[in-house]
């Protein structure tokens, strides 16, 4: 499959920190593609850096073949890219229908995804009308990735869904991510390694900001040398599930 994203050594420094030094990636359309790295390697940075709320200062990012670096945030998202933030970001006093509704980029997309919306996650049909402060945090996660699915976005960047979820809750966000798959092409930030391993096609490891790695995940899986050199010992010999067959 020809590639949706292309990152080509970006550069991206916050205030006079360099964060990223050489960050290069491609996401083949219709797959789950997973960045790794230890805390701090600049995973969350390079995310930001594509949806250009961090915009890199060196290097170039293409989006279906049209550069896209140096653009707003706006302009990118309205390209067709959705960004699922780190600790979920929803609107706490509005409804799960209203976080909803104000993801729209035009008029009616709601009505028409929401079909896909509640077969994903069946807890928002149930829950519509309640605030979104009052979901469980597994809700909550729900709600942020329900919300990037409002507009009929082709990529999908989600940072971290895992994070402090319970194990049962983890699982029913691993199936509706695969589900997902058939309908967008996502970008995954995870530090979860079980949950990215049965979920990726392809990997990328960042250290220090940099791109050191990659390969298919069913690889990795097995390299426990390579695993823990950058993710840590505490990774190698973790069980996994084989990520299933996709057809895109």
């Amino acid at each position: 499959m020809p590639n949706i994203l292309e990152v080509d050594g970006i550069h991206t420094f916050i205030g006079q920190f360099h964060i990223l030094e050489g960050v290069s990636l491609a996401v083949p359309q219709g797959s789950i593609t997973a960045l790794l790295g230890r805390n701090g390697a600049g995973k969350t940075t390079t995310l930001r850096s594509i949806m250009g709320l961090n915009p890199p200062r060196e290097g170039a990012i293409r989006y279906a073949g049209e550069p896209i670096q140096g653009k707003t945030a706006f302009q990118i998202a309205a390209k067709g890219i959705g960004y699922v933030p780190e600790y979920r970001a929803i609107f706490r006093a509005l409804t799960v229908e209203e976080n909803l509704k104000i993801a729209e980029r035009q008029k009616g997309d709601l009505a028409k995804r929401s079909d896909l919306i509640f077969e994903l996650f069946p807890d928002l049909k149930r829950f519509y009308r309640l605030p979104g402060g009052q979901l469980s945090g597994g809700q909550q996660q729900m709600l942020a990735i329900a919300r990037a699915l409002v507009p009929d976005n082709r990529l999908l960047l989600v940072d971290e869904p895992s994070e402090g979820l319970a194990p049962i809750i983890i699982e029913a966000i691993v199936a509706a991510l695969r589900q997902l798959a058939s309908h967008a092409t996502v970008l995954l930030v995870e530090q979860n390694f079980r949950m990215a391993s049965m979920l990726a096609d392809r990997y990328y490891i960042l250290d220090d900001g940099q791109s050191v790695h990659s390969g298919q995940m069913a690889d990795l899986v097995n390299d426990r040398p390579l695993i823990t050199k950058y993710l840590g010992a505490g990774y190698a010999g973790t069980p996994v599930t084989p990520t299933p067959e996709r057809s895109n």
